[in-house]
């Protein structure tokens, strides 16, 4: 198994999308890339811990390699807009990859530049490439949001349609 960690604003959006891929072991919200231990919700949110929104995604190699992983990544969040994801604004929604490895770094640094190469966006690409801090998990609650609030009006209008997203461009990779 390998390690990923992944930011690209609310993280139940994310949870909730790559835990449908095939081989994905396991995808925990929480937070990374601030300078206060322990961080919760609610002091991440006021965005004065320097902390981001992330997952935490546990994968094998074998079945789905880090390249597709963040073309998944980059399939369903914005990677073009600083510190924000729609409507969530803010350092901890930016769009970052925390990598565990020379070899996730070259392989992240060179799918940017292929997409920024191709314009699949308008604007540039602003993912930050970084060598991963520690993962702070988030609370309980946060874990598997979607499946545990399907009816929340946030999970309705957000989560669920990335989620949506993932499965129409990633049929063929789905469990």
């Amino acid at each position: 198994m390998e390690t990923a960690i992944l930011g690209g604003g609310c993280f139940w959006c994310l949870e909730a999308a790559l835990r449908q891929l095939k081989g994905i072991e396991s995808v925990i919200s929480g937070y990374a890339g601030g300078h206060v231990a322990d961080p919760d919700y609610s002091r991440v949110c006021s965005g004065t811990t320097g902390h981001a929104e992330v997952v935490q995604v546990s994968f094998d190699p074998a079945t789905i390699d880090y390249r597709s992983l963040l073309t998944a990544f980059f399939a369903i969040h914005d990677p073009t807009t600083k510190d924000r994801q729609g409507n969530d604004v803010g350092t901890q929604y930016r769009s970052v990859i925390y990598t565990h490895s020379p070899e996730q770094d070259r392989i992240a640094r060179e799918l940017i530049a292929e997409l920024a190469a191709e314009g699949t966006w308008l604007d540039p690409i602003v993912t930050e490439v970084l060598p991963a801090p520690r993962f702070w998990p988030a609370e309980e609650h946060h874990q598997d949001y979607l499946a545990r609030n399907p009816r929340q009006p946030y999970c309705m209008a957000v989560v669920a349609p990335k989620a949506a997203k993932l499965r129409q461009y990633f049929r063929d990779r789905l469990k």
